[in-house]
């Protein structure tokens, strides 16, 4: 069972990130090759996402997350239909 975002943005908090962001994403939503100057933890809670990025293509339905280091080069895109996902950031110091 998923956590709410309250539970997501609590333990986020305690795990020295920053921030959480709700992400929606349309239909087959992608945005090309880019990088962050923080870290993220996201947790897709509804549809499906994809992440390519330095370990490789990860696709994330519903109850899955994925991370991403500081300067990580990726691409992400939602599926066909489309995605929620929360977002942790965790900017440097």
């Amino acid at each position: 069972m998923n956590p709410s975002l309250a539970e997501f943005e609590a333990d986020a908090l305690r795990a020295g990130f920053d921030d959480v962001l709700v992400r929606d994403w349309s239909s087959n939503h992608a945005m090309g090759e880019h990088a962050h100057d923080y870290a993220i933890k996201a947790l897709v809670v509804r549809g499906d996402l994809w992440v390519q990025g330095a370990h490789g293509m990860q696709r994330c339905q519903a109850g899955e997350s994925f991370v991403l280091d500081p300067g990580e080069l990726h691409s992400e895109g939602a599926g066909a239909q489309g995605a929620q996902f929360w977002v942790a950031r965790r900017h440097p110091k």
